[in-house]
């Protein structure tokens, strides 16, 4: 449990002071964010604001888990560290999206096709390593069964089993990308999901099928619970130490680089952890605003009427008036009331389960 505090305090604290300095370094080069024309007009006050700053959380989060197993002498896991081959590959297909932004002096980065071929890229690796290193207990990563708070059903085979990755992994960095918007609220709403797959890789390590198990036999058939949570707290802590400079009025945006790997982190959690379709809970703020583009291009293209003044939902919540400080904190109440719902759920299912 140790491995868990150390993790999430230096992951804080490497993001809250490794931050300022990334923004110095992208002011100097002039690394700022360009703002597309046709979004709202408060908006265009940021332009200029340093993007890319996922460096600085995806930096001291790796940075971190590093550090913790150095001091603790404990080894990584396939697990921890397939998580976060995902998180810094999608961040990685990020970065190139946010770069080329800056040089070409244009708000759109990557060719649609290009960034698509690099997320499925990162995400068929992902997917197929995750099938593969097993444990003493012939364990891997991943499982070819779906999952809600543990596997269910039958196998469902690797080769449906990497698709069925693959539209988790682009859903949920596509989702927080859609949710990264306003100042600091994809960055609060993900601390909040780490949180939760840290309480769950806690709780799953103390009902865990390697250690012995109570006397009804109930436990979680997961690799390595431990493991991911420490992940997660780093993750938590560094998003915790970047949201200090990103919140209102944000010195500094995460951009791509930011938002594809932390959709790319929950997406791995939840496939390692065995909660895949608990995701859509824990992480529902996500699935929301994501809807509401589903909903808006489907409206218009069939009916050629728009359902909300603008899409993503948060900017038909600012033509109508709402500060960005307003819609950002409603928002996170959502997030915590998602949260708290899938934990909630999580454990139900485990009281029932026993």
């Amino acid at each position: 449990m140790k491995q868990i505090l150390v993790s999430g305090v230096l992951g804080l604290f490497l993001s809250l002071f490794g931050t300022p300095l990334l923004i110095r370094l992208l002011a100097r080069k002039g690394y700022g964010q360009m703002i597309r024309d046709d979004g709202p007009k408060a908006h265009h006050s940021k332009r200029g604001t340093p993007t890319m700053g996922g460096i600085a959380f995806i930096s001291a989060t790796v940075l971190a888990y590093v550090i913790t197993k150095l001091a603790t002498g404990d080894k990584a896991s396939m697990s921890g560290v397939l998580v976060l081959f995902l998180t810094v590959g999608m961040g990685l297909v990020g970065f190139l999206d946010d770069y080329i932004k800056i040089v070409k002096q244009r708000s759109l980065g990557l060719r649609a096709k290009a960034k698509m071929a690099g997320q499925l890229i990162v995400g068929i690796a992902f997917a197929v390593l995750a099938l593969n290193f097993h444990d003493s207990r012939g364990q891997t990563p991943a499982s070819t069964k779906l999952s809600f708070t543990t596997d269910f059903g039958w196998s469902i085979g690797p080769v449906i089993f990497v698709i069925w990755a693959l539209f988790m992994i682009l859903a949920m960095s596509n989702g927080v990308n859609l949710t990264d918007g306003l100042d600091g609220l994809a960055t609060g709403a993900s601390v909040m999901v780490f949180a939760a797959y840290t309480v769950i890789g806690v709780w799953q390590y103390g009902q865990w099928c390697g250690a012995p198990v109570s006397a009804n036999g109930a436990c979680y058939e997961v690799r390595d619970p431990l493991d991911l949570a420490v992940v997660a707290a780093a993750l938590m802590g560094a998003c915790f130490g970047f949201l200090w400079w990103n919140t209102s009025p944000a010195k500094i945006f995460m951009g791509d680089t930011g938002s594809l790997a932390l959709g790319g982190a929950l997406a791995g959690f939840a496939i390692c952890s065995r909660t895949e379709l608990l995701l859509a809970i824990l992480g529902g703020l996500f699935v929301l605003i994501t809807m509401s583009v589903v909903i808006q291009v489907g409206s218009f293209r069939l009916t050629g009427k728009r359902v909300f003044r603008m899409a993503p939902l948060q900017h038909h919540f600012e033509l109508k008036g709402w500060s960005e400080v307003l819609i950002v904190v409603r928002f996170w109440i959502i997030q915590g009331m998602c949260m708290a719902v899938g934990l909630g759920l999580f454990y139900a299912a485990w009281v029932a389960a026993s």
